[in-house]
């Protein structure tokens, strides 16, 4: 039977730049597939008790700072702690996401760690239009399609969807990967990850 995980974030999520990289040669290693779902997490959060980082508590957005640094540090990936453009709207680069979807999980994927990297690493406004078209041409992706499709009513309806999806399966964080229904929520979770892909 293929060994399939669900991958749920945002792409201006700190911590799923931080394991993105790392989960897809995880998920490659056990030959799994994976489902990439960009997920609307100012619903998820308002369902959850989760807060938008600008309502934490003082000494929750600091320890965030060391987290992170530290984190970065322990694996070998730059980061700007404070980016240029963050926080900013996630909405349209995910459907840029799911509009790529229409040419496979591999290119949706691809274009995820990009954003991902433009944000936490280049300090691009990935809630730009033409800046979303320059990082999905540099990605090999035909923009002019990818806005397109991410302004159709079937990708609002998939992005809808899958916010849905995630709220029915108690996601609450990102990144949440979904492995045979069993939650693993945090890039510091994906040795678990590992181990479950491996049984």
């Amino acid at each position: 039977m293929s060994k399939l995980i669900d991958y749920y974030f945002t792409p201006v999520s700190p911590y799923t730049y931080l394991g993105h990289d790392r989960f897809l040669e995880i998920a490659a290693r056990h030959d799994a597939n994976v489902a990439v779902k960009p997920v609307d997490y100012g619903r998820i959060f308002a369902a959850s008790g989760g807060l938008p980082l600008k309502q934490r508590a003082p000494q929750r957005q600091a320890y965030r700072l060391v987290e992170l640094e530290r984190w970065a540090k322990h694996l070998g990936k730059s980061i700007h702690l404070r980016p240029k453009h963050f926080p900013v709207p996630p909405d349209a680069a995910a459907k840029w996401i799911i509009a790529a979807q229409a040419r496979g999980e591999a290119d949706a994927a691809r274009l995820s760690g990009a954003l991902l990297r433009a944000v936490w690493t280049e300090e691009r406004d990935i809630s730009d239009a033409p800046t979303l078209a320059a990082i999905a041409t540099e990605q090999g992706l035909d923009p002019t399609v990818l806005a397109a499709g991410s302004a159709s009513p079937e990708v609002a309806f998939r992005y809808d969807a899958l916010t849905q999806e995630a709220l029915g399966r108690q996601i609450f964080g990102a990144p949440t990967y979904v492995y045979r229904d069993e939650l693993f929520w945090g890039q510091d979770r994906l040795d678990f990850l590992d181990r479950a892909l491996a049984k």
